[in-house]
Order: C-alpha cells, then sequence, then structure tokens
C-alpha cells in the first residue's frame, strides 16, 4: 500500500509541476505575443485560456452550469477516482502510474479553473493543415497517456479472460 500512495502521489506530484511550469512560461512568454510555430505549423506554441472542457466541448453553457459542471463534478469525480485508485488491490505498477497522471492532470486544471475565474490555461497545438487537434497543454496529456494506459491495460485483461 505504501508503494502504491507513493508511486500515485510521486506522479501527480511531478506531473503537476511540470503542468504549472509550463503554463506559467505560457502566460509569461505567449500572452499578447504572436503565435510560435515550427515545422511548417506541425507544432504551434500560442496562449489561450479554456472556459470549456476537453477541446472547448461545453465552454458556451452559461458560467454557472460550467462551474457545477467543471469544477464541481470534476472535483467529486477526481476524490471518487482518488480513493477508487487507492484501495483497489489488483492494479500494477503500470496502472497506478496512470492513475497517477490522470490525477494530476485532472488536479492540476482544476487549480486552474480555481485561480483563473473558470478558464485553464492552453497552448500547444499540432496539426497538419487543416487536421488539427485543439488546443491543449501538459495535464491534458498526462490525462490522456493515463487514460490509454488504463484502457489498455483493461483491454488486456479482457483477453486474458
Amino acid at each position: 500500500m505504501k508503494q502504491k500512495l507513493l508511486l500515485i502521489g510521486v506522479t501527480s506530484f511531478i506531473s503537476i509541476l511540470i503542468d504549472q511550469w509550463t503554463k506559467y512560461l505560457a502566460t509569461a512568454y505567449l500572452l499578447g505575443r504572436e503565435t510560435l510555430s515550427w515545422w511548417n505549423d506541425f507544432f504551434v506554441l500560442t496562449y489561450s485560456i479554456n472556459h470549456g472542457a476537453f477541446l472547448g466541448l461545453g465552454k458556451d453553457l452559461p458560467e454557472s452550469v460550467r462551474d457545477t459542471i467543471f469544477s464541481g463534478l470534476v472535483s467529486v469525480f477526481l476524490i471518487g477516482f482518488t480513493i477508487y485508485a487507492v484501495r483497489d488491490k489488483s492494479m500494477n505498477k503500470l496502472q497506478n502510474l496512470a492513475c497517477g497522471l490522470v490525477l494530476s492532470g485532472g488536479f492540476s486544471n482544476l487549480y486552474d479553473r480555481v485561480t483563473n475565474n473558470g478558464g485553464v490555461v492552453d497552448f500547444m497545438n499540432m496539426g497538419i493543415g487543416s487536421l488539427r487537434t485543439g488546443i491543449f497543454n501538459v495535464a491534458d496529456m498526462a490525462i490522456m497517456a493515463g487514460v490509454i494506459l488504463l484502457l489498455f491495460y483493461s483491454y488486456k485483461a479482457d483477453a486474458k479472460k
């Protein structure tokens, strides 16, 4: 149990530090400046505040509804997921790492919402031509990496049965 808590905790702590540091840098060096672009616009840095969820979903909802969903319900989910991650004894180290990534991304973006009037700092975008990702941040990458790892192990476990 100690190893599990340590792995989830250290993963979350490091990931939150990296995310908040990159958001600080994005605010310091991108806010009010022109977009930076590399490799023929494949990788783009641009400052944005996202008041919605993933890829801006829900950004046009009334502020009270957004706050309820993106702060209130996300808080409940993160608390529940934390309890699940800590109590589930069947998870291996990689699954615990994945849980730490999901939790770190969720808590870091929640911290942004609380400190930025409901908005999250986003600054990265990738793509080719008109086929592009939305604008995202390191916390979003942590969540996606964690979810992909959890889905991979869920699929692998189903395949063994």
